[in-house]
């Protein structure tokens, strides 16, 4: 018992160290240069407000020009600069043009944070090539372009931060959302390696692993197959407590690992568990998935369309789900994850199930 003691003493006192030493060695971000991608909305939005308020000078792209302006609006009354570009991560040139563009306004980028991200919630038979090739284009190719794009001016100057946001579902393949796990895993693939290659140029990786968190962007989740019975099962888990993380909290993380310069953080004490569990028992893990595989919604054999969340919501029209997803209705209203209104949606042709 005593030698169990000694050990657990020994283990602890390691522990403080290690993290006293990370403190007293946590860069100051003052006056850094920090481009975000998808920061117009959601934990974009949220890291890059907590970047404006560690003194950065912020460029944040997205492709929606109108989101860009109210996250412009936003992100100014945290102090600093704020430049917007339009941009499609997916596209390589798009990347070039705006990272040209970014450092022109600027000065040369010291952080890069790669969250543009999307979602498609179905069953594999209602899910298409197109699909998956969409997902690796947004969440593996964009951050290998703007990555790409960055690190010449870093390796340049012999630093720099480079931070990744993958998922859970990059460590473990959750059902009804092949594509988004596929393209998460190869993101985590290339965002370690990355880490282990340009760590001789003096230029930090960090691998971001988040669980489920309540940003409001499960509105925005493309839902395929049986729509209203996706969005019925995925919103509330984007949203209940214990289930899913506070976003703002989620965002103080990020900050703090960028300036500890972590290899990788968890966000969550759900993506900890679950990732350790499955480092354990991986076949035990997968066999798992495939019981709760069977308790979600088949796939519809009549539609191989998509709708989004908020439109899935309004056609599903249940008490139960609303009040379920009160909390991440509440963070979309903060965090630009706005949605259009019913008469905005008859007006453009888009209140039609696909």
């Amino acid at each position: 018992m005593g030698l169990m003691r000694n050990l657990l003493l020994a283990g602890g006192a390691a522990v403080l160290g290690r993290e006293v030493l990370r403190r007293a060695t946590a860069a100051d971000l003052q006056g850094q240069v920090a481009l975000v991608t998808g920061g117009s909305r959601g934990l974009g939005l949220l890291v890059s407000r907590e970047l404006a308020r560690a003194g950065c000078r912020l460029a944040i792209c997205a492709r929606d020009a109108d989101e860009l302006d109210r996250a412009r609006a936003d992100l100014i009354t945290f102090g600093g600069r704020v430049e917007t570009f339009v941009c499609d991560v997916s596209s390589q040139d798009d990347v070039a043009r705006m990272v040209e563009a970014a450092t022109d306004r600027l000065g040369q980028i010291d952080i890069l944070v790669n969250d543009a991200g999307i979602i498609q919630v179905g069953p594999l038979e209602n899910q298409t090539i197109d699909d998956f090739r969409l997902a690796m284009d947004v969440m593996y190719w964009g951050l290998v372009y703007t990555s790409f794009a960055v690190l010449p001016q870093m390796r340049a100057r012999r630093s720099g931060r480079i931070v990744n946001v993958t998922s859970i579902g990059g460590k473990m393949s959750v059902p009804h959302l092949l594509p988004y796990s596929s393209a998460k895993f190869a993101a985590v693939g290339f965002s370690e390696g990355l880490a282990a290659e340009v760590a001789k140029d003096g230029i930090a990786v960090t691998t971001i692993v988040p669980g489920l968190m309540r940003t409001g962007s499960h509105l925005h989740a493309v839902t395929k197959g049986q729509h209203e019975a996706e969005y019925g099962w995925f919103a509330p888990g984007a949203s209940l407590p214990v289930i899913s993380m506070d976003a703002e909290r989620a965002a103080k993380q990020v900050v703090d690992a960028i300036r500890c310069g972590d290899s990788v953080r968890f966000l969550g004490l759900p993506a900890v568990l679950a990732s350790r569990f499955h480092g354990l028992f991986p076949g035990t893990t997968v066999e798992l998935l495939g019981l709760v595989n069977r308790l979600l919604p088949g796939p519809d054999a009549r539609s191989r369309g998509t709708m989004p969340g908020y439109q899935a919501r309004d056609r599903l029209d249940s008490w139960l789900i609303e009040t379920a997803t009160t909390l991440g209705r509440r963070a979309a209203e903060r965090f630009n994850e706005t949605t259009p209104t019913a008469r905005e949606r008859a007006s453009t042709g888009t209140g039609t199930r696909p």
